[in-house]
């Protein structure tokens, strides 16, 4: 398109949580790159919270964090994934966010003397996120949080049907994810629960233009016609959203569907099959389909009951299995289990072992115990943030001899090796914290510079000298007890720039044990699979 006006897609959630709205949108958007589209992500959760950052795995599941410092919702994981876009804070908001604005504002007294009210204060400042920090955007697709009928959703419904007010329906698409639920003993789908919520969404005075139809069974033509008809939605519009095998299969499966036609014809856009190119997503499903083989690894973690909680590690895995044609078999552990019975019991037959992050003091000694059998068996080893911080304890006890080597986390009076940050430079600016300072946004977040030690395994893995990660962490290695790591097989193999930060260590007398401070899985993605993650299958597998 040339003189192009950014086109704004916003998608819904109706009749039950949890369909894949973020799948979904992610999916789009990479549908769209693929007929060469530049496209934007973005998402609004309606809950009171500021950000994810103090929520429980339990409640949430992964905090998502960009490389500007922003904890966001898992989505943006997918979004990042799929899309290759770099997230950052103008595309995550809370409504925590946009009441926290619009009082600061009321208390300047921006709104000289006016009685705040939802309409038109509140959907002012969520259309002013929606539509501010653009560039050139073809495409901006919002996904809108919650199901369609909660209440606190209800100021961003109106505030996306005055955004198509004011901008005009030619460069507005409403789309709805819904699910037709399958009644076996009526051996059919049901479609009323769509209908239903379409008539809740027209009741906020939206009209969807398509209906995105999650459904286990293919969706009968009969069907589509009832749905089109009485959601006043053209047929074509009605894409089915079969259940697939992986999610890499999504953008693929919504293509055959139709869907970037659809979109397409909505605004006007001469669509051109030819143009469409969706290669790299066939070739990730050929060889999710076809391994040449599988690796098995173990992830010791506290939250493994809500997998949700490690979504960025789980695909980060599959990423580096998919660079090695292999299919990876993980094996979630509860850390917990391993400090009431022998480790062997749990990890006899894994090739490799990642202990991950982790908040709180329970299944610490799991952990440890975990750390001491990968360093023993020589099985492959990573440690991602808490899981470096208790490899390096693991070091200290069991290798050096400390017996009260700890974390000033949950051990004030200890040899305090892993201790809370005062301070640290976040470019070229000094930033302090306190014991006692606010729990959410005040840990080192965002991404970080790291220097690598020449000749380390590390070095040779990013094949660079200095990388940038991302970090969501207070505590950090003590620097001062670099030299008797050292002496005990440890070394300290990446430092902030100035030296003063570890952020990475790995061991000398092993086949692969390495430990980051940061998190590599928040920047891996299926067709770029971070490097960390491709070598330690690579080495777990036996891979020259």
């Amino acid at each position: 398109m040339t003189n192009k006006q950014t086109k704004f897609i916003f998608i819904t959630g109706g009749v039950v949580s949890s369909l894949g709205k973020g799948l979904a949108s992610a999916a789009l958007a990479s549908i769209l790159q693929g007929r060469g589209f530049k496209v934007r992500l973005r998402k609004l959760d309606p809950y009171l919270n500021i950000d994810p950052g103090t929520m429980s795995p339990y409640q949430h599941g992964e905090v998502f964090v960009t490389d500007d410092g922003t904890e966001a919702d898992l989505d943006l994981g997918h979004y990042e994934r799929f899309s290759g876009v770099a997230a950052t804070k103008y595309d995550s908001t809370t409504s925590g966010k946009i009441y926290q604005s619009v009082i600061n504002k009321e208390r300047r007294g921006e709104y000289l003397g006016a009685t705040i009210q939802v309409v038109p204060h509140v959907t002012n400042e969520i259309k002013n996120f929606i539509l501010s920090n653009l560039s050139d955007e073809d495409f901006v697709l919002c996904e809108i949080g919650g199901t369609v009928g909660d209440i606190e959703g209800q100021p961003y419904l109106e505030a996306i049907r005055q955004i198509a007010y004011d901008l005009g329906r030619e460069r507005v698409m409403f789309i709805h994810l819904t699910l037709l639920p399958y009644i076996p003993t009526a051996g059919e789908l049901k479609t009323k629960p769509t209908q239903h919520s379409v008539k809740k969404l027209q009741e906020y005075g939206i009209q969807p233009d398509m209906l995105l139809c999650r459904s286990q069974m293919p969706i009968e033509d009969s069907e589509k016609k009832k749905l089109a008809l009485f959601c006043n939605i053209k047929k074509e519009n009605v894409i089915t959203a079969l259940d697939v095998s992986n999610i890499y299969e999504v953008p693929l499966a919504y293509a055959k569907e139709g869907i970037d036609r659809a979109v397409c014809n909505h605004f006007g856009i001469e669509c051109n099959e030819h143009h469409s190119d969706l290669s790299k997503w066939q070739k990730i499903v050929d060889i999710v389909k076809n391994p040449q083989g599988s690796v098995r690894v173990a992830v010791v973690g506290k939250y493994t009951q809500l997998l949700e909680a490690y979504k960025s590690l789980h695909e980060a895995i599959k990423h580096g299995a998919i660079s090695c044609r292999l299919k990876a078999d993980i094996a979630w552990i509860d850390s917990e289990l391993l400090e009431k019975d022998e480790p062997e019991r749990y990890l006899k037959d894994v090739q490799g072992i990642i202990v991950p992050g982790g908040f709180g003091k329970r299944g610490t000694q799991g952990k440890i115990n975990a750390i001491t059998y990968a360093r023993e068996h020589n099985i492959p080893f990573l440690g991602i943030c808490f899981g470096m911080q208790m490899a390096v304890i693991e070091t200290m006890r069991n290798v050096a001899g400390i017996q009260d080597a700890d974390t000033t986390e949950f051990n004030p009076v200890c040899t305090p090796v892993v201790g809370l940050m005062r301070e640290w430079d976040k470019g070229g600016q000094k930033e302090f914290r306190k014991q006692g300072d606010d729990l959410g946004g005040t840990m080192r977040l965002g991404a970080y510079p790291c220097v690598l030690k020449e000749s380390s395994k590390v070095s040779k893995i990013y094949g660079a000298h200095e990388i940038s990660e991302r970090h969501r962490h207070r505590y950090e290695v003590n620097i001062n007890y670099e030299d008797v790591l050292k002496k005990n097989g440890m070394v300290i193999s990446g430092k902030s720039p100035d030296g003063q930060l570890p952020e990475i260590v790995e061991r000398t007398d092993h086949p692969w044990f390495i430990g980051v401070q940061f998190h590599p899985e928040l920047k891996s993605k299926p067709f770029a699979p971070h490097p960390l993650f491709v070598d330690l299958i690579k080495t777990a597998a036996k891979i020259k």
